[in-house]
Parts: C-alpha cells; structure tokens; sequence
C-alpha cells in the first residue's frame, strides 16, 4: 500500500505541473488522471474529466491536438511555443518541487551529512599529507563535495587504482586548504570464492580467475580442512586465517562433493587494494533557520547528480541492464526498506519513506528531461528547434518520431520488468 502512495503522489505532481501550466495558457485538458487502464472513479467538472483508474502506475495529463497538426482555438499547438515549452517542462520541474519539500522536512526532522573526516589512519599517506580528523571535506579528485554521501556514491563509481593520486579539497577553521597524496596499498592473498553465509564453508559462487575457481572447484562444495586443520565453520575458517595468514605459499585445500571428499594444492593469489586512509561521516547531523533550506536543496541536487552519473556509467558501460530497475524493482526496494525500517522506530520508518519518495521523484525528474523521443526531454527538443527557427518542423514527422520512441520505450521497460522479477524471484 505504501508503494501505491508513493507512486501515486510522485506521478500526481508531475502531471499537475503540466495541468495547471496547460490552463494557465489557455490549453483545454481533456482529461487528467492517475493511473491506467479502466476508469474506476471518474467526474467531469470545467470541460476536464478527472479520472481515477484500475492500474496506479503511470497518469496523463491528456491535452487537446497534443498529438496532432491541429491548431485550433484551446489546443496545445496553439499556444506559443515559449507556453508550450513552459507545460512540456512544468512535469519534471514539479517533480524536483516535491523532491525539495520532502527533502526540507526530512532535513528538518534528522539533518544533513556534512563529509567531516571522523578518522585518519595512523602513518598513512593521508596523515603525511596533513589530513586531519574534523576537516570537511568539499572537493575530491575535483568532484564537488556537500554531503558525505557524495563522496561515498563518487568513489563507488569511481574505484581508486593503485598508483592514483588523491586530491582534495577541505575546510578547516573556516580556511580551504588542498592536500594530495599517493594513497596506501593493502595486500591480501585471496583463495577467491564467496561463502553462502559467514557461518559456513559451503562455496556460494568463485571469483573468475582466482585460484579455487582454477583449480576446479564448483559453487556447492563445501571446504572442510586447510592444510589438514579442521574448518568446520566460519569462524574456525577466519581463526585459522588469523594464525596463519595467507601468502604465496601454496595451501591444501580439502573439500566435499556429492559425499565424496577432494584435495587440490593451491597458491592464494595477491590482490592489491588502494585505501585512502582516512574515515568520514555519513551520518546526519542537525540543521536550524535557513541551513533547513540549503540542505533541503543540497539533498535533491544529491539526488539528480547520482542520476545522472549512473546514467553516464550506464552508457559507457561500467553498469549493464542488470542494474537497472522499473517499477517492480522499485516497488520491491520500497518495501524492503519499509521493512527494514520498522525496528528504527515510526520518525525513521515515515523518515525511510520520504527519502525514497524524493529518489523516485528526482529521478523521474531526470528521466523525463533526457533528450529522447516520447520523454517530456525530447518534445522540449523539438520545441526549443522551434523557437529557434520561428516554425515548427513537420508535425506529422515529430509525431511519428514520438510514437517510434515511445514503442521502444515500452520495450526497455518489459526487459527491465523481466529483470526486476528475475531478480525477487
């Protein structure tokens, strides 16, 4: 039910941004609705029907000679284009006024997280360098700073390589300052397998090129002893790395198949990890008078930037179509949060909720405004054309260009859904 709300109010206020600006320039709205399908409950009041209907994902704001050459008195095409663009654009901007209202108020309720250095490993590379803890982060390897989850969502998508010099920028004492260094390397040998849970020695999954996945092992085999010592479970399995760590040095590994039990030799591999030395913070802290509203904005900014850098990950190929997620996947992450968010108490849990309504929001936002047939983004393509050239490009060829789109759009979004309940599944 919390998903269907959810859902509902986002897609309300985006398709109240193009209602209330279609009136405001004299556009007749023949009918406003939430959801698709058959119409459940359904009035007409001012020339506009006001439909309620069976399916809660999706609404229209369906105006009239929207899609046609049609420019009689009350359509869409007769309004100037400036009014047009004006109501094309008014969806996604209403969605980012949402996502800054709920953002004020969950500022407001638990604060902000500012990138406060909260630790600095002892002689690391960073300590050397003059990082120091209570510095605030604001610039890193020239991306820019406002919350600690900047930085975390950045230097996801941006994995540190050994041999990268880090640079940031901090604020301290009211004073920015720039520090750079080469960060630390920690080694680690690896056998290269996954654990169905860290209680137990069953392999869940190998990592592709490593030593176990070499040396013929399968997800399903249980190890049972390393070099003839007992490991009966995760936690005998992490003692018995703790006293004798692994290194080049080849280990015999007993595993079991089917009942029948294996040996194999093999030589834990290196693996070289850059760590930046140093902690920070990702938890709120409270805000008060105008701070309320600059962190409210700081949020959704937030929110669109790591939109839009998943989309550029997307499309230079370091995220697939596995990541991505539509409405069922979202559905399914609502409810798994709210879920989870049930033992932190009600403020948390309503807390939860509006956090993900402003994520939804936001990106639908987004999504809207990229420059694709059948999006609100591509009609402001070809809007902003025809305020360029003063006449508008073949409306029938625009049309088509729409339909074209909105068929593959409909395609990705069947992919997508296949891969969201694949996913649960």
């Amino acid at each position: 039910m919390i998903t269907v709300i959810i859902f509902s109010v986002v897609i309300l206020i985006h398709e109240l941004g193009h209602f209330l600006l279609a009136k405001k320039n004299h556009i007749e709205v023949l009918e406003f609705s939430l959801g698709m399908g058959p119409r459940i409950l359904s009035t007409v009041k001012g020339g506009t029907r006001y439909s309620w209907k069976l399916l809660p994902l999706g609404g229209s704001c369906a105006m009239a000679g929207e899609d046609a050459e049609d420019e009689g008195p009350g359509t869409f095409n007769s309004a100037s284009v400036w009014g047009r663009i004006a109501v094309v654009a008014a969806g996604p901007v209403f969605n980012f006024l949402l996502a800054f209202v709920l953002s004020v108020i969950i500022v407001g309720c638990i604060g902000y997280d500012p990138a406060t250095v909260l630790e600095v490993t002892k002689d690391s590379a960073a300590e050397k360098a003059g990082l120091e803890v209570g510095d605030v982060i604001t610039e890193y390897q020239g991306y820019h700073i406002d919350l600690g989850k900047d930085l975390y969502v950045y230097s996801y998508l941006n994995e540190l390589q050994e041999g990268d010099t880090i640079h940031l920028k901090v604020k301290r004492d009211g004073k920015e300052q720039e520090i750079s260094f080469k960060p630390d390397v920690n080694v680690r040998y690896l056998l290269g397998f996954n654990r169905s849970d860290e209680n137990s020695m069953t392999v869940e999954s190998l990592i592709k090129g490593m030593p176990l996945e070499e040396a013929g092992l399968e997800a399903g085999d249980v190890i049972t002893k390393i070099n003839g010592v007992e490991v009966l479970d995760g936690k005998a399995y992490e003692k018995y790395i703790e006293k004798h760590p692994l290194s080049n040095e080849p280990v015999m590994i007993t595993y079991e198949r089917d009942g029948l039990e294996y040996e194999a030799e093999i030589t834990p591999k290196e693996y070289r990890t850059p760590v930046s030395g140093f902690g920070y913070n990702t938890y709120s802290e409270k805000a008060s008078g105008l701070n309320v509203l600059k962190y409210g904005a700081v949020e959704v900014k937030y929110m669109i930037r790591t939109t839009i850098l998943s989309l550029k990950e997307l499309v230079t190929g370091h995220l697939g179509m596995n990541d991505l997620s539509g409405p069922v996947g979202v559905a399914d992450a609502i409810g798994n949060t709210y879920e989870q968010s049930k033992s932190e108490g009600t403020l948390m849990l309503w807390m939860n909720m509006l956090n993900m309504a402003v994520l939804l929001s936001a990106n639908l936002g987004v999504m809207n405004l990229l420059p694709l047939p059948a999006l609100d983004g591509g009609r402001l393509v070809f809007l902003i054309i025809e305020a360029i050239r003063r006449k508008p490009i073949n409306r029938r060829i625009e049309g088509m260009v729409h339909f074209a789109g909105l068929m593959l759009l409909m395609a990705l979004m069947v992919v997508v859904m296949y891969n969201d309940i694949l996913k649960i599944f």
